[in-house]
This record gives C-alpha cells, structure tokens and sequence, in this order.
C-alpha cells in the first residue's frame, strides 16, 4: 500500500481481543479455571520470593536466581492473566493501541529476561554438581548478581526495539485479534503498512533468545545427567536424576512451545494451535515452577515451615 492511500485510509484506535470467544459456552469454567491458576501462581510464587528475602539460610546464588524467577512469572501473570479474566465477565473486549503495545511491551520484556535466565539457572545446576569444588570461585555473589542483572536488561532491551519498530506501523481495519493477549504475530497481521522488516527483527531477535539459552540449557543437563549417572549411591542418584529431569521438562516446554510460536511461519493451518501453545509459556509454567523449582527442595520446605510456624506464634 502507498503512503498516499493509507493516509486514505481511517486509523483505527483499538483492538478487539477475542481471546476464546470460539469457546463462549465454557466462558464460567473457563474463568473459574484461569481465575485458580492466576491464584496458585501468584500465591506459589510470592512464597518463594518471601522465602528468599527473609531466610538468611536461601541468600544464597541457587536462590536468588530462583527468586528472580518467581518474580518474573509474577510479573508475566499480572501482565496478561488479569485481562483474560475480565474477558470473560464483560462484552467489551477493545483494548487502545497504545496499551496493547505496552501490554506487548512488559511480555516480552519479562519473557526474554526469563530465557536468559533459565539458561543461567542451568549452568549454576552444572557447575554445582559437575564441578562442586570450583563452585563458590565461580558462582560467587557478585557474578551471579551481575548475570541476573544482564538477564533483565537484555530482556527489556530487546523488547524496546521491537516495540519501537511496531509503534511506527500503521492500523487502519480489520482490528480484531485472534488471540488472548497483544502477540506480535496475530497483531502484525492488521497492520495496513509493511512489517517484513518488523517481523524479522522479531525473527532474529526469537530466535537469539530461545536457541542459544535452549542448547546452552540442554547441554547443561546432558552434562548434569551423565555425572549424575556415575553416583554410586542408587537413592542419591535416583533423587538428583528426578529433580533434574523434571526440570528438564519444564525448560523443553518452555523454550519448545516458545520458539514454535515466534520461529515457525505464520499460517492459517496453524494459527489456533499457535494459541493453544502460547497457553504453556505464558500460564502453565508460571505456575509449575515454583513447584518444581523450589517448593520440592528440602532447604526451602524448611524455611517454609519456619515461616509459618512463626506466623502462627504471632497471631
């Protein structure tokens, strides 16, 4: 389209999120549904951060990426969940143009920063298992600060030009999104002007961050795996080998799911499915990390106990 027919054309100011408007029959499970999984994220997560703040026994470099982590999936929760929830009590599903990109904007930050440090987290796990003499030297406090630090800032940097680039497209009708949040693909799809540069920064920059942190994550676990294989003690091994494969497939989910939606083309064939795997990213993992992460440690269901038990001698 040229520049003088889309002046033509009427700028649209909104966007109509229709999230699950194909499943409107369910809209009452549905919300009691999302509206559980946004509590037990929320609660599951907030303990954890507690825990890491209060506990002087969690200060340690393990745990603060953990709580980077719950506060991340905090954070990414509150960005989306709470819209989605609303879409199912009221008819107004419109969203202005400007919160949608802010909306975009913080998922994207908070997603990028999480694959960067799940990446992080994996290597702390290596070097703690495979290399448990040179641990303190390497994974000391300073280093795990300024990796956590650089995790966030990569994030947001990278969300900032993304956000940037799609702010300089122009919207002029259709306006509604299939979708249950302002994502990238199905937004690009309305805009009237020409977004093959947009989407291949999005491209490059999906790709930067899910393949590199996803092998660099995989080989981690190859390594942890393969020495967790040559403990002699059975229960040992049987103990680290769970907790290190669950954690494995949470991270596959994550990134897998992930990079089917921002890598793979854009077709018709594939559109719903794409929703339905946006679902694992953006509200199944938030809430099972926690869980496998943290609350399944032994150190943390100690300080938990404490907590509670002094809460409970409070009151």
């Amino acid at each position: 389209m040229s520049n003088m027919e889309m002046k033509n054309q009427t700028r649209i100011s909104e966007f109509i999120l229709l999230g699950f408007e194909d499943l409107h029959y369910l809209k009452i499970p549905l919300f009691l549904l999302f509206f559980f999984i946004y509590i037990l994220t929320l609660a599951g997560n907030l303990l954890i951060i507690i825990l890491v703040v209060t506990d002087q026994h969690l200060h340690i470099p393990m745990y603060l990426f953990l709580g980077n982590l719950s506060c991340l999936e905090v954070c990414s929760s509150s960005t989306i969940l709470p819209k989605v929830l609303a879409s199912f009590l009221l008819t107004n599903k419109a969203i202005l143009i400007r919160d949608c990109m802010l909306q975009y904007f913080f998922f994207c930050g908070f997603t990028g920063t999480e694959c960067y440090l799940l990446s992080v987290m994996s290597y702390d796990r290596y070097i703690a298992i495979c290399k448990p003499l040179h641990y303190a030297t390497l994974m000391n406090n300073r280093f795990c600060r300024n990796m956590a630090f650089v995790s966030w800032l990569n994030g947001f940097l990278a969300s900032a030009v993304v956000v940037l680039c799609m702010s300089q497209l122009i919207f002029c009708g259709p306006n509604e999104i299939n979708h249950f949040f302002c994502d990238s693909p199905p937004v690009l799809k309305l805009s009237c002007s020409d977004t093959h540069a947009v989407s291949m920064v999005i491209f490059l920059l999906s790709s930067a961050f899910t393949f590199p942190p996803f092998i660099l994550t995989l080989i981690s676990y190859v390594c942890i795996i393969s020495t967790i294989l040559r403990i002699s003690s059975v229960a040992g091994r049987q103990k680290t080998f769970s907790t290190c494969s669950s954690h494995l497939l949470v991270v596959t989910i994550f990134y897998g799911t992930l990079m089917s939606v921002y890598v793979l083309p854009e077709t018709n064939k594939v559109i719903n499915l794409k929703k339905i795997f946006s679902l694992f990213y953006t509200i199944l993992t938030p809430m099972v990390n926690p869980f496998i992460y943290s609350l399944r440690n032994q150190e943390v269901k100690m300080a938990a106990k404490k907590l509670f038990h002094k809460c409970w001698t409070i009151s």
